[in-house]
């Protein structure tokens, strides 16, 4: 039978010694996480019951939730000036709603950390606080930021990377017991209100043990923890020093994903993940993009279509790494905040939401199966339990598969068409151009968004 898929072109629709700290629990088995990008905590809180639970996917990540800078640029949340709940995106209360909402639908949050830095000057924060670079009354003073006073020029030192300051911002002495005892007492909070993860923003400007240090005060310190560890090649700090404290963001998987789709041959997917020198895929957070790459171009973006949308059916298909769905708004601007709509809803495109359900209901299974034309066309099974086609060929694929799934009839997720499997195990099927087909053996696992027979359907 065969099974035929146009993807979406891109709708918007205290000072105690540290103690061993543990690595962090994985996210478990709904492992991919919805990056709701300057969305309000009471949107993300309707959108937790309205897409995300339905979907499958086991985790939200918010942007961060603390007092910062005034202004309308988008990174304004990520120059604090206070600890209290007091941004833009929402107060105290709706952050708390935001959590219990999304409790109550199986996903968990993970709230995007800023601890190492603050500001870059002067002023009065959202939540009223006023402030100086070296003043934040009630929270930090002078002697609590590091003594080089300069932006970071020199990324083969790393003294330079982790004591000067980032783009010009205040630079907190993280080696500093009173530093570490006010970080954790933040992180703590944010605990105490049921969030269930960090992703720590700036992350190699901190040196490991520092970072380590903090959690290790935690009153969960085994808690999920990825870090934004950016590789660079000669560079001083590397990701792997931070496989102790928990993940980290390969951001090498999200620029050779753009080289493959871009310059490349799909074909080079196979074997995507350690063997290319990256991190362990168990300690490995990976995404197609996120809001610093989308605007400097180092991967893709939503911006180009049918590739991002193939870009994201790969990354879900492939057992490397836990996925980050990246999901914010249209921009023209770089700097530009989040709008009052124009958002662009990425993590409910049909290809993405349904690969989501593929993932969760293939887990476990290795890769197997695999085909390619040495060129733009691939296919491959996740064990006895799912079965993918990518053709980013200029052409339509026509082909039989060995697909190594049981004889009858299955769902193709990204279509919500039904497809036969033969008695032999063998597929035919019709790909176009720029398309995908993500076949899962029936029963499927709930929640899932896909009514096979019925026509595909969004949340």
């Amino acid at each position: 039978m065969a099974a035929v898929l146009t993807l979406l072109a891109g709708a918007t629709v205290s000072a105690p010694e540290a103690r061993a700290v543990a690595p962090g629990a994985a996210p478990g088995v709904r492992d991919v996480t919805a990056v709701l990008f300057q969305w309000r905590y009471d949107d993300v809180a309707r959108e937790c019951g309205a897409a995300l639970g339905p979907a499958g996917y086991g985790y939200v990540q918010v942007s961060p939730p603390q007092e910062h800078i005034a202004g309308p640029q988008w990174w304004t949340s990520y120059q604090p000036v206070s600890y209290r709940i007091a941004g833009r995106l929402g107060d105290r209360s709706s952050f708390a709603h935001m959590v219990n909402a999304c409790h109550r639908v199986g996903v968990k949050v993970v709230v995007d950390a800023v601890i190492n830095h603050m500001s870059a000057g002067s002023g009065t924060g959202t939540g009223g606080t006023a402030y100086t670079k070296y003043g934040y009354p009630g929270t930090y003073g002078d002697d609590d930021f590091h003594r080089c006073r300069r932006p970071i020029s020199d990324y083969t030192r790393r003294d330079d990377v982790q004591d000067c300051e980032l783009v010009g911002l205040a630079d907190l002495d993280t080696g500093s017991e009173r530093v570490r005892d006010r970080l954790a007492a933040y992180l703590d909070d944010l605990l105490a209100l049921g969030v269930d993860g960090f992703r720590i923003d700036a992350a190699k400007h901190v040196a490991s043990g520092d970072l380590a240090a903090v959690k290790a005060r935690l009153s969960k310190p085994d808690v999920y923890w990825k870090q934004e560890t950016i590789y660079g090649a000669g560079e001083a700090v590397q990701p792997e020093e931070y496989l102790g404290t928990g993940d980290v963001q390969e951001f090498r998987y999200a620029r050779e994903l753009k080289r493959v789709l871009t310059q490349g041959r799909l074909a080079e997917l196979r074997g995507f993940g350690e063997g290319r020198g990256w991190v362990p895929g168990g300690k490995a957070s990976v995404f197609v993009d996120n809001w610093d790459t989308e605007r400097d171009g180092s991967t893709l973006n939503r911006t180009m279509g049918r590739v991002y949308g193939l870009a994201n059916v790969a990354m879900l298909a492939l057992p490397y790494g836990a996925p980050d769905v990246h999901s914010g708004y249209a921009f023209s601007e770089r700097d530009a905040g989040a709008p009052g709509d124009g958002f662009t809803y990425e993590h409910r495109r049909a290809e993405t939401a349904g690969m989501v359900g593929f993932r969760n209901a293939v887990r476990g299974a290795g890769v197997g199966w695999w085909w390619d034309d040495g060129g733009d066309a691939v296919a491959f099974g996740r064990g006895a339990k799912g079965f993918v086609v990518i053709n980013h060929g200029k052409g339509a694929l026509s082909r039989t598969f060995a697909t190594g799934l049981p004889a009858g009839e299955h769902c193709d997720v990204l279509s919500g068409r039904r497809v036969r499997v033969g008695r032999d195990g063998r597929l035919a099927v019709r790909v176009e151009a720029d398309a995908a087909l993500a076949v899962v053996v029936e029963p499927q696992p709930r929640p899932f968004t896909v009514s096979c027979g019925g026509g595909p359907r969004t949340p």
